[in-house]
């Protein structure tokens, strides 16, 4: 397979998944949280199926379009266990959603990352919170994997629910 139809498989499997995961969360109230702003295609299409909720947003650097940027309060910059402390602090077990894209280009790096994220992000969500990621999640506790989407290919993306 091309790298070409690996980007289109995977950005089909991500809007699958993350629209599964509007679904799952219309009776959890809170904020959304995007890992990995990116160029905002993500954090853009979360706004439109998901119109008038909060979305919190972790990233090293602002690049994205300028309509793709959230307001100054919504975005956690910096080194991601820098934020990730202050951001459980502030906000608390209230999210409804966290979409994680962070991987680096580098599987085993990124998916050290992630377990090392994890934990923490667990820290923010809600009950019946629902995680969309990337990269698998294994082990943290109060976080069950989900079925996915009938279109998605097993371990191309990953669901998982906050118990």
């Amino acid at each position: 397979m091309s790298r070409l139809d690996s980007a289109i498989r995977r950005l089909k499997a991500q809007k699958s998944a993350l629209e599964d995961a509007a679904r799952r969360i219309a009776g959890v109230e809170g904020p959304l949280l995007e890992f990995g702003l990116g160029n905002g295609r993500t954090y853009d299409h979360l706004r439109t199926i998901l119109p008038g909720r909060r979305i919190v947003v972790f990233d090293r650097q602002v690049a994205a379009h300028p309509d793709c940027i959230p307001p100054e309060p919504d975005l956690y910059l910096g080194d991601l266990f820098e934020t990730l402390p202050r951001a459980v602090r502030e906000l608390g077990p209230t999210a409804a959603l966290a979409h994680l894209d962070i991987g680096t280009g580098d599987k085993a790096r990124s998916m050290a990352l992630v377990a090392r994220a994890a934990p923490l992000i667990a820290g923010l969500l809600a009950h019946g919170a629902v995680v969309v990621s990337d990269q698998p999640i294994e082990g943290v506790p109060g976080l069950a994997p989900l079925p996915l989407p009938s279109d998605i290919e097993p371990g191309r993306i990953h669901m998982l629910v906050k118990a």
